[in-house]
């Protein structure tokens, strides 16, 4: 058998903020593997605390633009060394600055066409700069697209809403649901618009995880509980289907139908980005 060490059952631990007997039984039973570690206790049904997103180093700023009246915008994401140069106002304005040519730009191409930039930038700050990403949304049809930044440029979100009529698009009731679409996005955090974006293989691991954790059960009543499961899954990390921030008792769906009631129109979120930096 593998030798545990110390310092893996400490990284184990660090990730799943499990007690270190817990994390040492885990990680003898799976002769060391740490991501077969984590997958065994998550089938336990012990709660995990994940902390790699707060594990990132990267520092920098997300940035944004929306234009042609609504109809197109743009965000990007540009990654420095620390967090004292990502609120330089001479990195905040060079961000800035490359947000235009990120109009012209194809998804994640922008570091391509502003690398003479990002060099000689990289010259007078004395500090790596990186553009991590880029994303251009440009609406066809009746609709709009909107944008939101968070924290300061950790976060920033892009949205589109699709409606039936071009008129809906003036009404201050699309124009405040558009803006808590993207607040909320900033907030909770999804992951995929609907369920039927979610890779086959994701929903098969889950399933399993789940299955795992009712052993022993009639058959009817795993499928039952494990039924459950997912949709409560589903729920954390569809957008669709998530509870409305400004209200959990209604989802993000019935948010948009009842807004649309009031417009005598229907509204269709097409598609989302959320950046967080380092993330």
């Amino acid at each position: 058998m593998m030798e545990i060490t110390a310092s893996l059952v400490k990284e184990l631990r660090d990730e799943t903020n499990l007690g270190m007997m817990e994390c040492k039984k885990a990680l003898q039973e799976t002769n060391g593997d740490k991501e077969a570690a984590i997958r065994l206790l998550r089938e336990r049904g012990l709660s995990l605390a994940d902390k790699r997103a707060g594990r990132a180093a990267k520092e920098g700023r997300v940035a944004m633009e929306i234009y042609d009246g609504g109809k197109a915008g743009v965000m990007i994401e540009v990654n420095c060394e620390t967090d004292f140069v990502a609120k330089n106002e001479n990195f905040q304005s060079f961000v800035d600055s490359l947000v235009s040519q990120a109009h012209d730009a194809a998804d994640d191409e922008l570091a391509v066409v502003a690398k003479d930039a990002v060099v000689a930038k990289i010259a007078e700050i004395g500090e790596n700069i990186v553009i991590r990403r880029n994303v251009r949304y440009t609406t066809s049809g009746s609709g709009a697209v909107a944008g939101y930044i968070h924290l300061g440029g950790k976060v920033g979100v892009l949205v589109e809403i699709a409606c039936d009529k071009d008129a809906s698009v003036q009404q201050d009731a699309f124009k405040d649901a558009l803006k808590d679409i993207t607040l909320h996005i900033a907030a909770c955090s999804p992951q995929f618009l609907s369920r039927s974006e979610i890779p086959a293989e994701v929903v098969a691991a889950e399933r399993e995880i789940y299955a795992k954790q009712v052993e022993g059960k009639p058959e009817n009543i795993i499928e039952k509980i494990v039924g459950g499961k997912l949709d409560k899954f589903y729920s954390q990390i569809c957008l669709e289907e998530q509870g409305y921030v400004k209200d959990p008792d209604q989802t993000i769906t019935q948010f948009l139908a009842a807004t649309g009631k009031t417009l005598g129109d229907t509204l269709k979120i097409r598609r989302f980005t959320r950046y967080q930096v380092g993330a």
